[in-house]
C-alpha cells in the first residue's frame, strides 16, 4: 500500500466513523422512545411482560429492567438464601474503593445493628436544635408512637385502595450498580486524612465586575446599564451576536446574557440530541475571534455545552476582548419578562447582596457568585482562621460515587390507584437553607463495624445524630406498606431508587438525617447494619454564609409582595429566585464532580485529537471532542458539606418536625399508597394535608391540586403536566410562592 492509497482509504473510514455516530444516535433516539413506551404500557393493570416483550424485539429481563412493575410475583421479594450469600468482590489494587454489591453481604465485613429510635412526640420537646430532621437526638428504643389527634397523622381519609405488600418495584439484585467502600486495613485508613496544602481560605483580593448587557436574541433588544437597542439577528449565530453588540458598544463587554430565545436551538430539528445542536452553535466560525483561553487568574477557559444553558466563551483574535454569552436561565426561569426587566433584578440582588458583603460582585454564574460568597465568610480568627482543610482525594471520590443529590421518583400502579381522587402538589420553599446550620469539620474518623459495636447504645445514638456518611445493610420490616426511605444504586451511572420491598435487604451509603429516619420514622422502626463509617466533628462552616442569604432571599421575597410597581415587583421575584440558586447551586459546587473537558479540533487536523477523548460532534471544519480530567486540586471542593444537606433534605421530604406548631409533615405521615411521586423538593400526594405552612424555608407550600379522578402518570412528562394543570387550577393558599 502507498501513501496515497493509505490516505484516501482513512478519508472512507472518516466517512464510515460520521455514518456510524449518526447512526448510533438515531438507534439512541429510538430505544429511548421505546422504553417511553414500555413505561407508559405498564401502566396497564393487566399488562404483562410476556406480551409486551416479543412486541418490543427485547427479553423478559430486559422489559423487567424498563418497567419494573411488570416483574413477576416470585421476584418481589429476596429470598432469605439469595440474602445470605457472600460474593467476594474483586479487588482493584491501588485504583481506590473496591466494590460492594448493593443487595448481597459483602464477605468478611460482619455489622452492628443500630438502635432503634424514636423521635419526641409533639407536646414534648427536646432541649437539642430541631431545625431539621437530623437535629432530635434518640429517645427511647422501639417504633415510634403517635399522639391522638396529631395533625401530621391524622389527615383526610385515604381512598379506597388496597395498598400491596410492597410500595415500590421489586429489586433486582443481579444488575444492580456496585458502590465503592473503603479497603480494610492500613490502606483505608491512610484514606481518613486531608490533602497536603489545600485549604479553603478567605481571600485576600476583590473580585472585579464586569461589564454586562443583556440580550433577547427574538426581538433583538439588548440592554446595557439605562440605554436600550434594537440589534438585527436573523441567525442569532455566535458570530453575529458578538460582531453586532461590539459594533453597538465600541467599548465592548464582557458579559451577554440571553434572556429568550436560545439561539443555541435555532436548529435543534437538525440534530438528534440538544446538546449536540449547542455544541455546533458554539464551536461554529467566528470571525474575528476565536475559544477564549482565559486569563490572568480566571482559569474559565473554553465553552461549556449544556443543552439549555451554556457558556460560550470568546476572545479577540488579537487577544484583547474577552467576553461571554451565557443564559439567564442559569438564575432562574425569565418567564417571558423583557431584558430591563431582568437587569433591575440583577441590579436588586446585587443590592440585597451588598447588605451583608461590602465587597459583594455578581460573577458569570450562581454557583460562582455562591463559592465565591462563602470564601467571604470564613472567619479570620479563632480555630479555622487558617481555613477549612480539603479531604483526600479517595475519600471526595468515594463521596462522589455515593452521596446522591435530590430524590425523583415516580410510583406507579398497582402501589397508587389506576384512576387517582387527586393530584396534589406539595414543594419544600427553598429547601437547602434548612439544612446548612451543621455540617462537617475536622480531621474524618473511620468507624468500623467493631468499632461502632464497642461503643455504649449513647455514644451510637450520639454518633447517628452527628455529621457522617454510613456504609450500611439495610433490612426493610416485614409487615411494611409505605415508601422506601433509603437509597440503593440502581442500574445506571449515578441513578438511585428506594426499596420498599418487605424484607428486602440491601448494602448501601447513607447519610446521618437518612439513617435516623429508618430508625425513628413514625410507621415502624427499620433494621441498619454499620459496616463502616465516616464521621466528623459538627460545625457550623456555612451558617453564617446561609443566614445572610436567607435575610437577602426573605428581603426580596417581601419587595415582590408589597411593591406597587409590577414590573419591579417581578424584578423581585425573579431577584429572589437567584438568590435560591446562589445557596442551591452553591452547595452543588462544594461536591467537586471529576471534570469533563470539552475542546474542538479543526477536521484538517483530525490526529490532534487527544487519544483518550470521545468524539461528540462534527461539522465539515471542526470534530467536538470531551475528555475526563479527574478531581482538580480545588481549594474549596467540600463534598461531604454538600452530601449532609442532600441527605438531610431527602430525610425532610419522609419527615419533618414544625416545632412551633408541634407537628409533623412529609410524605411518611401519609396513608400508605397515596404517593405518587417525589421531585426534589417536592411530593406528590392523592390528597390534601393540613401541613403547616409560614413561608419559612423548607415549610411545605401546596402549590396545585387537580381534583380527580385522574389517570395516574406512567412516566416524568405525564407527571409533569398534571402538574402544570393542576397549578394553574390552584389558588395559592399563602402569599408567599416557593422558590
Amino acid at each position: 500500500m502507498d501513501a496515497k492509497t493509505y490516505n484516501a482509504q482513512l478519508a472512507e473510514l472518516r466517512v464510515l466513523r460520521d455514518d456510524i455516530k449518526k447512526s448510533q444516535a438515531a438507534l439512541a433516539k429510538l430505544e429511548t422512545d421505546r422504553a417511553r413506551q414500555i413505561t407508559a404500557l405498564a401502566g396497564y393493570e393487566k399488562a404483562k411482560a410476556e406480551r409486551i416483550a416479543p412486541a418490543a424485539g427485547l427479553s423478559l429481563a430486559d422489559v423487567v429492567a424498563i418497567a419494573p412493575i411488570l416483574a413477576p410475583d416470585r421476584l418481589t421479594t429476596v429470598p432469605p438464601a439469595a440474602q445470605s450469600i457472600p460474593v467476594q468482590p474483586t479487588p482493584q489494587p491501588g485504583a481506590g474503593p473496591s466494590p460492594t454489591s448493593v443487595a448481597e453481604e459483602p464477605p468478611g465485613r460482619s455489622g452492628t445493628v443500630a438502635p432503634d429510635t424514636t423521635r419526641p412526640t409533639p407536646g414534648r420537646h427536646s432541649e437539642t436544635n430541631t431545625s431539621d430532621t437530623a437535629s432530635e437526638p434518640a429517645s427511647v428504643a422501639g417504633p415510634a408512637t403517635q399522639t391522638p389527634g396529631q395533625r401530621s397523622t391524622d389527615p383526610v381519609a385515604p381512598p379506597a385502595l388496597t395498598p400491596p405488600t410492597a410500595l415500590a418495584p421489586p429489586v433486582r439484585t443481579g444488575e444492580q450498580r456496585d458502590l465503592p467502600g473503603v479497603p480494610e486495613g492500613p490502606d483505608g485508613d491512610r484514606w481518613f486524612a486531608h490533602t497536603a496544602n489545600l485549604t479553603s481560605a478567605h481571600p485576600n483580593f476583590t473580585q472585579q465586575a464586569r461589564s454586562t448587557v443583556f440580550l433577547d436574541t427574538q426581538t433583538g433588544v439588548l440592554v446595557h446599564r439605562d440605554q436600550t437597542f434594537r440589534l438585527d439577528l436573523p441567525t442569532a449565530s455566535a458570530a453575529e451576536i458578538l460582531n453586532t453588540v461590539f459594533h453597538v458598544l465600541p467599548d465592548g463587554v464582557e458579559r451577554i446574557y440571553v434572556t429568550a430565545g436560545a439561539p443555541w436551538h435555532r436548529q435543534a430539528d437538525q440534530y438528534p440530541f440538544l446538546k449536540d445542536a449547542v455544541g455546533a452553535w458554539l464551536n461554529a466560525s467566528t470571525p474575528g475571534w476565536r475559544t477564549d483561553t482565559g486569563r490572568g487568574k480566571d482559569r474559565m477557559a473554553g465553552h461549556f455545552v449544556h443543552p439549555r444553558n451554556p457558556v460560550g466563551r470568546y476572545q479577540r483574535e488579537d487577544g484583547e476582548q474577552h467576553v461571554e454569552i451565557r443564559s439567564a436561565g442559569e438564575w432562574f426561569d425569565t418567564d417571558g419578562a423583557e431584558p430591563a426587566i431582568i437587569r433591575d433584578a440583577f441590579v436588586l440582588l446585587w443590592k440585597a447582596l451588598r447588605r451583608h458583603w461590602a465587597d459583594a460582585v455578581l460573577m458569570g454564574s450562581p454557583s460562582q457568585t455562591g463559592r465565591d460568597l462563602w470564601t467571604r465568610t470564613i472567619p479570620t480568627k479563632g480555630q479555622y482562621a487558617d481555613g477549612y482543610p480539603v479531604l483526600s482525594e479517595e475519600l471526595r471520590g468515594l463521596f462522589h460515587a455515593t452521596a446522591g443529590q435530590g430524590r425523583t421518583e415516580l410510583i406507579t400502579p398497582p402501589c397508587v390507584p389506576q384512576q387517582l381522587p387527586a393530584l396534589v402538589e406539595y414543594d419544600r420553599t427553598f429547601a437547602y437553607a434548612k439544612h446548612t446550620w451543621k455540617s462537617g469539620v475536622g480531621t474524618p474518623r473511620r468507624v468500623t463495624a467493631a468499632t461502632f459495636a464497642s461503643w455504649s447504645q449513647k455514644e451510637q445514638t450520639k454518633a447517628l445524630f452527628a455529621c457522617g456518611h454510613w456504609h450500611v445493610r439495610v433490612t426493610v420490616p416485614d409487615t411494611w406498606n409505605h415508601v422506601g426511605i433509603l437509597p440503593a444504586p440502581a442500574p445506571g451511572d449515578r441513578a438511585w431508587h428506594y426499596p420498599a420491598a418487605p424484607g428486602h435487604t440491601f448494602t448501601t451509603w447513607a447519610g446521618g438525617p437518612e439513617i435516623y429516619t429508618a430508625l425513628s420514622n413514625p410507621v415502624q422502626p427499620w433494621k441498619i447494619e454499620i459496616l463502616d463509617g465516616i464521621l466528623f466533628d459538627d460545625g457550623k462552616p456555612l451558617d453564617d454564609w446561609s443566614k445572610k442569604l436567607k435575610e437577602a432571599w426573605a428581603s426580596l421575597t417581601a419587595q415582590a409582595d408589597l411593591n406597587g410597581d409590577p414590573a419591579q415587583r417581578t424584578a423581585a421575584h425573579l431577584a429572589s429566585r437567584a438568590v435560591r440558586a446562589i445557596l442551591l447551586y452553591g452547595i452543588g459546587a462544594f461536591a467537586q464532580r471529576p471534570r469533563t473537558v470539552t475542546g474542538t479540533t479543526p477536521r484538517t487536523a483530525e490526529r490532534d485529537v487527544p487519544t483518550d477523548a470521545e468524539i461528540i460532534g462534527f461539522n465539515d471544519e471542526t470534530i467536538t471532542w470531551q475528555r475526563p480530567t479527574g478531581f482538580t486540586r480545588d481549594p474549596n471542593a467540600h463534598p461531604e458539606w454538600a452530601a449532609h444537606i442532600w441527605s438531610s433534605a431527602r430525610a425532610a421530604l419522609l419527615s419533618q418536625r414544625h416545632r412551633e406548631d408541634d407537628t409533623y409533615a412529609g410524605a411518611l405521615h401519609t396513608p400508605p399508597g397515596t404517593v405518587v411521586a417525589f421531585r426534589t423538593d417536592a411530593v406528590y400526594l392523592t390528597q390534601p394535608q393540613p401541613w403547616p405552612y409560614h413561608g419559612q424555608p423548607g415549610d411545605y407550600l401546596n402549590k396545585g391540586h387537580l381534583t380527580g379522578p385522574v389517570t395516574a402518570p406512567a412516566s416524568e412528562d405525564e407527571l409533569l403536566a398534571l402538574r402544570d394543570r393542576g397549578r394553574t387550577t390552584q389558588q395559592p393558599t399563602t402569599t408567599h410562592e416557593a422558590p
